[in-house]
């Protein structure tokens, strides 16, 4: 997703975004009358303890904010000082008016290395974060201080922790009236795949799909491995897992996965999407992206972003530059490098662009180097595709936005999920398999895909299928509707 660059200083820009959208589909006219509202503000008492990630700090902080606006519980987002304000100034679609109700809580976090990406690698998994990551795994002890102190002023304290995180919040079962769930901010697709693949599990459903299946090589470093293998042991503290899908999009496999949990006695819940689905239209929209969309075709525009872990190289940046002015469709190309572990710190690297370019392009397309509004990017009716890293928040977007993909996986779920986009779904196309991931991909390629996507009868298919599962989505978010029952039986859950 397009962010501020680091350094920039565009918190105001960015805050002023953010209201222009409305905090989310699941707004207080859709609900029914709750008993939530009536709950004592010490009564329960919600805590997110997010991963250090921009794709995790957004989803956890999503989900306070829904909390917030339609339930009225106090939530805190627990977190370093300079992991918790990247989560306030980059609050994509989220209401300002929620974000103030959040508790941030800044830990005392240890100083950690924050290198630039490394660029010209051809593995695009930003290892250059793990310092960043590895400082995370010494937050246990203040997390633990905050779990007693708060749990010590609530009838009840409820933990939502990203996965990653299992290890700092152990604690939770030192104390009585504490309980956590862990919030998997990846497709359901990809955690059953995962759980099959690493484990070496033999099973019976899905045997063909699985061996159809991009390979685990090359998706993640080995110490990203053990460092996710680590958190393993205290995964069985919690009592239940969330979900970040609706039953519309992954239903197949939340019940597979149930199937392979089911002796594990956790509950779980769908309640996805949690970010916003419907925008408010009655907003001044002055972003150059959305006044340069105002003036396009309906459906005629790509978007593309590879979100805030990604970096091409100098010639991979020449050759989508290429492939994208031959195409002679038109675009939104949002050009920006992968964020550093503190994205305060450092100065960003301006990727170049083939001279010219951007002059000869300019009547069909815009080049945006800062930090870009997404989902109203995606919900405009003038942008017909997204050319995209296949990060699992982008996929939600494209999906509750009905705007088909040109997946282009980079690493870690990515490929999955782009197989999930592609094959099943089928609401995308892919730019390039997964075991060519090291080779160029070149301009004609690119233009081939770009064409297929926004001027063919197939891609007309695709997006007529991508629409299709929009309106779904959005059914089962509002009074009634899938996701709306599992987020109702959740908060249920946790206020009994």
């Amino acid at each position: 997703m397009a962010q501020a660059q680091p350094g920039d200083h565009r918190e105001d820009l960015v805050e002023v975004q953010n209201s222009r959208l409305c905090s989310s589909v699941y707004s207080c006219e859709n609900l029914p009358n709750h008993e939530f509202s009536k709950l004592k503000q010490d009564d329960v008492a919600i805590v997110m303890v997010p991963f250090p990630a921009q794709g995790h700090l957004n989803q956890l902080l999503q989900l306070s904010c829904l909390i917030i606006s339609s339930y009225n519980l106090p939530v805190y987002y627990v977190g370093s000082a300079t992991h918790n304000r990247q989560a306030r100034i980059r609050a994509n679609a989220l209401n300002p008016s929620d974000i103030a109700k959040v508790h941030f809580h800044d830990l005392p976090a240890p100083e950690f290395a924050s290198p630039p990406p490394d660029y010209n690698s051809l593995s695009k998994f930003p290892a250059h974060l793990q310092p960043s990551w590895d400082a995370s795994m010494l937050l246990r002890e203040p997390i633990a201080s905050f779990f007693r102190d708060i749990s010590s002023k609530s009838r009840r304290v409820v933990v939502v922790h990203d996965s990653l995180m299992s290890y700092n919040v152990q604690d939770v079962s030192s104390l009585p009236n504490v309980e956590s769930y862990i919030f998997n901010c990846i497709s359901v697709f990809t955690l059953y795949c995962w759980i099959i693949l690493f484990s070496g599990m033999s099973i019976q459903h899905e045997k063909e799909l699985l061996k159809t299946l991009p390979s685990l090589e090359g998706i993640m470093t080995d110490e990203v491995r053990d460092f996710s293998a680590s958190q393993s042991p205290y995964m069985d503290i919690r009592s239940g897992d969330i979900h970040n899908t609706s039953k519309v999009i992954e239903g197949k496999f939340l019940d597979l996965l149930a199937q392979l949990e089911s002796n594990q006695n956790k509950k779980q819940w769908a309640i996805g999407p949690i970010l916003p689905t419907k925008l408010n239209n009655t907003s001044n929209r002055n972003n150059i992206c959305l006044e340069w969309l105002n003036k396009q075709p309906p459906s005629s525009v790509l978007y593309i972003s590879f979100g805030t872990t990604t970096s091409f190289s100098d010639r991979e940046t020449k050759e989508l530059a290429m492939g994208l002015e031959q195409s002679k469709q038109r675009f939104i190309w949002v050009l920006r490098d992968a964020d550093r572990g503190d994205i305060f710190t450092g100065e960003a690297r301006r990727v170049e662009l083939p001279e010219g370019f951007e002059e000869r392009i300019k009547d069909v397309g815009l080049v945006v180097r800062e930090w870009a509004p997404q989902p109203e990017i995606l919900a405009h009716s003038s942008t017909g595709g997204f050319m995209s890293h296949c990060g699992w928040n982008s996929c939600l977007e494209s999906i509750t936005m009905g705007v088909p993909v040109a997946a282009w996986p980079m690493h870690s779920d990515q490929p999955i999920n782009g197989f999930l986009v592609t094959e099943i779904l089928k609401i995308g196309l892919l730019v390039r398999e997964w075991e060519k991931r090291e080779e160029l991909v070149n301009a004609s390629t690119i233009e081939n895909v770009v064409r297929k996507l926004m001027a063919s009868e197939e891609g007309y298919v695709i997006r007529k299928r991508a629409e299709e599962l929009e309106e779904a989505v959005r059914q089962s978010t509002v009074k009634g509707g899938a996701s709306q029952m599992e987020l109702d039986s959740f908060i249920a859950h946790i206020t009994r």
